[in-house]
Parts: C-alpha cells; structure tokens; sequence
C-alpha cells in the first residue's frame, strides 16, 4: 500500500478537516487530540488548555498522488502560522499551529516548507515541529463537520 497519515494543528479542526478531505489523493481526515499529557482527552478537557493537547486532523492519504510536501503546502497556505495560540477568533493552545512528524523525512519536509514560506510572511512563522506520539480521535459529533 502506498498509503501514508499526516496530522496537522492549525486552529480548530473543523476548519482543517473541511479543507484536506475533499483533495485528491485524501483518503480520510479524522478529527482529533495531539501533544498533551492526558490520556483519551475529551473535547471539554481540551478547552481548558490544562491537557495540552491541540486540535488536528490527522490525514490519511495516498502517496502516489499527492505528497506529504503537497499537504504541507496545502496547511501553510490555509492558516496563519505566525500567530502564537490562535486562528483568528479561536484563541488558546489547542489552536496552536502545529506539525507533527512520524519520520525523519517528514521533519526535514516541514523543515524546507517552513523555510520557503517564511518570506511570504511579515513576522516569524511559529509554527511547532514535533514528533507524534500519539493521536486521540476526537468524538464522533466533531466528525463530518
């Protein structure tokens, strides 16, 4: 199978997920938690910033057709990367722009786009780069959106 999962922060997940589920190549976007301390967060403990897990999607897509560079691009074009804890009116942690790699590759990847597209930008891209340890889908009510 040439099938790969990406997972993406970058204020709410509605938001994101409406925007990767319908591109070619996308298989599925699953709502969801990532980066915290809690396990099997609820979308309530999330809110409170005490959890420190932010909102994703995480994207399953197949890699002959689109490429992880091209979901990137996709994500830096479609949210503002250089506001701390924020999209917009949403406003806290679980907002935060974030990238979450699964290989090595991945991180050199986000590395490069980050670098590229922070000339398009008037202040400093603050997007986070971190490794995936885990992902909580998000309930069922947050899917579909």
């Amino acid at each position: 199978m040439n099938h790969s999962t990406a997972t993406f922060g970058g204020g709410c997940f509605w938001c994101l997920e409406a925007i990767f589920k319908d591109l070619a190549g996308v298989i599925s976007v699953v709502p969801g938690y990532s980066g915290g301390h809690v396990e099997n967060p609820t979308y309530k403990q999330v809110c409170t910033n005490e959890t420190g897990h932010a909102e994703v999607i995480q994207i399953t897509y197949d890699r002959g057709v689109i490429s992880y560079k091209d979901l990137l691009g996709v994500f830096f074009s479609t949210h503002d990367p250089t506001t701390l804890n924020r999209q917009g009116g949403d406003i806290g942690t679980q907002y935060r722009s974030v990238v979450f790699y699964e290989t090595q590759e991945e991180k050199e990847a986000t590395r490069e786009v980050m670098d590229s597209m922070a000339e398009l930008w008037d202040d400093p891209i603050v997007t986070e780069l971190m490794e995936l340890t885990t992902f909580y889908p998000a309930e069922d009510y947050h899917h579909d959106y």
